[in-house]
């Protein structure tokens, strides 16, 4: 009986051993990996509590074997848990931010150098358009002042020619003045020849009197009579008549105007007288000549 208690108790004290040695075993602490989505780093969870230790049950006491003395078993070490390790989501999308913050540096500052580059091409511009309006306006001065000396140039030629002009016409004027003068100093010179010779005189009437062309008469009375201005009335008694004895150049400039007959009417004898002399020069046969002496007569109502 004592060696068959033996045995159940050797036997006993392994079963023991084993089930002891299984479970610890499987309370054998796993580390766990765990990652962490979020940037911030977190501590892994503390290691799950070691179980208290397990003390051998004591075999019922045998009557011929004391029992052995209980063996308490230690658990291993814990290994410390790795510090965790950043999350490979974590540092893509911090590069992410970094990659998307540096495009959008360079594109600010490609921007700020197109708006430079366009800043710098509208100066040019306006700088351009700036020469090109001093330059026109400088042309459009230079035009203006040439113009206006040419304006200047040509008053002041304009000015010399009308002064050339008039000094021209009052030679050509005193030196055909100082002709009529001779002529008239000549034919004056002539008639008081004739004058001191009575005879003569009458004769060179009578001789030339019948030749006086009454057309080229009546032409010199029209002339007159478009030259004579009489303001008073004809509303008179009979016709009043004048005549004048004219004498002129070959030209037809009269040289004297001697009245021969008067009407009576002082006011009506100086208006024709004045009618004659504005009528100078006198109209020319249809010869091209005058007669250098010949009388001229009006009457008060032929006026009208």
């Amino acid at each position: 009986m004592s060696s068959i208690g033996l045995a159940v108790g050797v036997h006993a004290l392994l079963l023991a051993f084993l089930v002891i040695g299984i479970n610890w075993t499987n309370n054998q602490p796993i580390a766990v990996e765990a990652e962490v989505w979020d940037t911030s780093v977190q501590q892994a969870a503390p290691p799950a509590p070691q179980p208290p230790p397990q003390v051998e049950p004591e075999p019922e006491p045998q009557p011929e074997t004391p029992p052995p003395t209980p063996r308490v078993v230690e658990p291993p070490p814990v290994a410390e848990p790795a510090p965790p390790k950043q999350p490979d989501i974590a540092l893509e999308r911090e590069k992410k931010r970094k990659q998307e913050q540096k495009r959008k540096e360079e594109e600010r500052v490609e921007r700020e150098q197109e708006i430079a580059k366009q800043k710098r091409e509208e100066e040019k511009k306006e700088k351009a358009l700036a020469e090109k309006k001093a330059r026109e306006d400088q042309k459009k001065k230079e035009q203006e002042l040439a113009k206006k000396e040419e304006e200047a140039q040509k008053k002041k030629e304009k000015a010399e020619k009308e002064k050339a002009e008039k000094l021209a016409k009052a030679k050509a004027e005193k030196a055909e003045a100082d002709k009529r003068e001779k002529a008239r100093a000549d034919e004056m010179k002539r008639l008081m020849s004739g004058a001191g010779n009575p005879g003569s005189s009458g004769n060179a009437a009578k001789s030339t009197a019948p030749r006086i062309d009454q057309g080229y008469l009546a032409s010199l009375a029209a002339q007159i009579k478009s030259n004579t201005s009489y303001p008073g009335s004809t509303d008179v008694p009979g016709n009043p008549e004048v005549v004048f004895q004219v004498e002129q150049l070959p030209t037809g400039e009269i040289l004297s105007v001697r009245k021969v007959k008067s009407s009576g009417i002082p006011a009506f004898d100086d208006a024709v007288e004045r009618g004659i002399n504005k009528s100078s020069p006198l109209r020319k046969k249809k010869d091209g000549t005058v007669e250098r002496s010949l009388p001229v007569s009006f009457k008060l109502k032929d006026l009208n």
